[in-house]
């Protein structure tokens, strides 16, 4: 037997031992997903049992470094890991903007005593955060940011207002892009740290046509950031947030594959009848999908070795977003009239149509589709014009 075929045996009794049978049940709404943090209340003791175990053994960052609270796993055992938690039906420990976003951009850029610091508190789900990158006026064109930190010789006072801040009502902390210099701009941002509870930090939800508020407006009035909370060097943060809008986009990439192997047209082979049509477009769906999966499986290997074209999350954003918008559009077709519900107990709350309304923000969140194809037409293609 191979290592990894030993390891593959281990981790699969390991799983079978310690995962609550409630946690091998779909996630019912956002709610019933496990984010961690301060303010986050646990719905079930199961919930709480099945992250606490995995984080004590690293599983919740299982390719993170044990001194930094992973499990230290290579990237073909944490494979094997995330392949048979999908095995067993078994949920993701513990969700996050840490783990997905500012955990890989800390490990690239972060000092010893950040790293050492931050991340085996996210590690655990001691801490959740959310990202301060767009404003009001400055969404495509992120470097347009106005957001400023005004140097005070030990901190910054920071004063602006950032837009679609995903959760920042609930978070306890913000990975935020502020201007450090007016004369540059590019090389005149920063990529600051600071805790939400700080004076003078204010949020404000967006309701969606979902009628659900992941997104806030997040204002900054003299809020004081100490300057050993700075990720990178000074100015130079625009390096940091390329590297973490590539993390992004590659997790909103993934919605795409829906994180599963189980097949749409078989969900509705029953209720479907004689809907020819329908029918063919549900197994051309799973074929897209598949082959979407496939490829994800491939990009991630070579984005981990470096190997990947740099704007290729760009491609990978575009494509599972669009796939994810047209998985829900079929639902709804398949469905009909009896998904269009809107409050009722039958429908949980109107999941299915609310979950479909939510998808239309996927080709603007994390970089629009537009912009998206006119990277890949510029860097990929090397069109002329684009």
């Amino acid at each position: 037997m191979s290592e990894l075929d030993a390891f593959r045996t281990e981790i699969r009794a390991w799983i079978e031992a310690n995962c609550p049978p409630e946690m091998k049940t779909p996630i019912k709404s956002d709610d019933d997903t496990c984010w961690g943090g301060r303010k986050f209340v646990f719905q079930s003791e199961a919930q709480k049992v099945w992250m606490e175990r995995c984080a004590e053994k690293g599983l919740t960052v299982p390719d993170w470094p044990k001194e930094y609270g992973g499990a230290g796993l290579s990237p073909a055992e944490t494979k094997i890991f995330r392949n048979e938690l999908a095995k067993a039906g078994a949920r993701v420990p513990l969700s996050s903007f840490g783990i997905w976003m500012l955990g890989p951009a800390l490990l690239k850029f972060g000092t010893e005593e950040q790293k050492r610091h931050y991340l085996p508190q996210i590690a655990r789900g001691e801490i959740r955060w959310c990202q301060g990158y767009s404003e009001p006026g400055s969404g495509s064109d992120l470097v347009s940011l106005q957001t400023f930190g005004e140097d005070k010789g030990d901190h910054w006072v920071v004063n602006g207002q950032k837009i679609w801040t995903s959760y920042a009502d609930k978070a306890d902390w913000i990975f935020c892009l502020v201007r450090t210099d007016k004369e540059n701009k590019y090389q005149g941002i920063s990529f600051l740290l600071f805790d939400m509870e700080t004076p003078g930090v204010t949020t404000k939800p967006i309701k969606l046509i979902s009628g659900y508020s992941p997104f806030c407006e997040t204002f900054f009035d003299n809020v004081v950031v100490p300057k050993h909370q700075i990720v990178g060097e000074l100015n130079r943060g625009w390096d940091v947030a390329k590297y973490l809008l590539g993390h992004e986009r590659e997790m909103i990439s993934g919605m795409g594959g829906d994180g599963g192997t189980a097949s749409l047209g078989g969900g509705f082979k029953d209720a479907l009848g004689d809907e020819p049509i329908l029918r063919a477009q549900l197994a051309m769906f799973d074929v897209e999908s598949l082959a979407f999966r496939a490829h994800s499986e491939r990009f991630m290997d070579e984005w981990k070795t470096g190997k990947a074209h740099p704007a290729y999350s760009n491609l990978m954003k575009y494509i599972g977003t669009e796939l994810n918008k047209k998985r829900h559009e079929l639902v709804m077709a398949a469905g009909g009239s009896d998904y269009l519900e809107w409050e009722s107990e039958r429908s949980n709350g109107g999941k299915r149509a609310r979950d479909w309304l939510r998808t239309k923000a996927n080709s603007i969140e994390g970089g629009t589709s537009e912009v998206m194809l006119n990277v890949v037409a510029k860097r990929i293609l090397d069109m002329p014009g684009a």
